[in-house]
């Protein structure tokens, strides 16, 4: 689901087809996997995915830490986000916030009727949904109209909303992981993240740095 080339806090990321749309307040990104097992898995073995991977997290540990330097005792972090640029997919993103509002208690999302912390968009492009995220609530969501026919919308939704909670993708991965995106195939309907990426959202909510992986697949 990457393909990404990042500034010092900006990331792109997708679901193995996406890479930044230039109407929007985007970064540059290199090409994405053709939408193939064997171009996800090329990629992710890549050294452009493992230096996007660390940049990724080094974005997470900054921002984190400034979280926290401003609200020290603050038990959790409430991250906000709009839908007015998202109307076809007020459904999808609201089911999307309820699984990680569920899963995760260092970190809750909030809707907002403007601004927020990120957005998410809606439109046509042939590279699919993505996300442009400093990789902690920061940034916007777009979704792709064609790709959320042709994968489970809620699961597409909610793994581009794992970005922004500062999980990276993980092509190779199976169904069970949310983060791996569109690697196992149009058949997969989990929409759920599965126990490791609970842990590791709390753990980047949790803490100023992240206590172990950089630059690990997640």
């Amino acid at each position: 689901m990457r393909h990404s080339r990042r500034t010092a806090f900006a990331s792109v990321v997708g679901l193995g087809l996406a890479t930044a749309l230039g109407v929007l307040p985007a970064t540059s990104a290199s090409a994405a996997p053709n939408g193939t097992s064997a171009s996800y898995a090329a990629y992710e073995s890549s050294q452009e995915n493992a230096n996007a991977n660390r940049a990724f997290f080094e974005a997470v540990q900054r921002s984190v830490a400034e979280q926290r330097a401003a609200n020290p005792g603050l038990m959790a972090v409430t991250v906000t986000y709009n839908t007015r640029n998202a109307p076809s997919f007020r459904s999808q993103i609201s089911r999307s916030t309820q699984i990680w509002n569920s899963s995760v208690s260092n970190v809750k999302l909030q809707e907002v009727s403007s601004g927020g912390n990120f957005a998410y968009y809606e439109g046509n492009d042939s590279r699919g949904s993505y996300a442009s995220t400093d990789g902690h609530g920061r940034g916007y969501i777009f979704l792709d109209y064609a790709q959320n026919q042709q994968y489970n919308s809620t699961r597409v939704t909610a793994h581009e909303t794992g970005h922004v909670l500062g999980l990276p993708d993980h092509y190779s991965g199976p169904c069970s992981e949310l983060m791996s995106g569109g690697g196992p195939g149009t058949s997969c309907q989990n929409t759920q993240p599965n126990s490791a990426e609970r842990s590791r959202v709390n753990q980047l909510w949790a803490n100023g740095l992240v206590a172990s992986g950089m630059g690990t697949k997640g």
